[in-house]
């Protein structure tokens, strides 16, 4: 195993790590949307006009951030050993 591959190996599991707790620390939305569809809640409000910036917005766009990283490294690690075998 090469140098490439174990830095790669260790890379993938920091990420998938960081996936897991970046998912348990979101907030569940499937109530929110119970509670919305039954009082009538719409996107005017203060905290609609600034999902963008809240904790949850930011939680999620990091996730989604890292599922990126992880998908690429995932594919580096397989990719780049067939072109670097002797």
């Amino acid at each position: 195993m090469s140098i490439l591959e174990i830095v790669g190996g260790a890379v993938l599991l920091v990420t998938c790590i960081a996936i897991i707790i970046l998912c348990l620390a979101q907030e569940s939305k499937s109530q929110d949307s119970m509670t919305a569809a039954f009082t009538g809640a719409s996107s005017d409000s203060f905290y609609g006009k600034n999902e963008g910036r809240s904790r949850e917005a930011i939680l999620a766009k990091i996730t989604r951030t890292a599922g990126i990283i992880l998908f690429v490294i995932t594919l580096a690690v397989n990719i780049i050993p067939i072109f670097t075998e002797k």
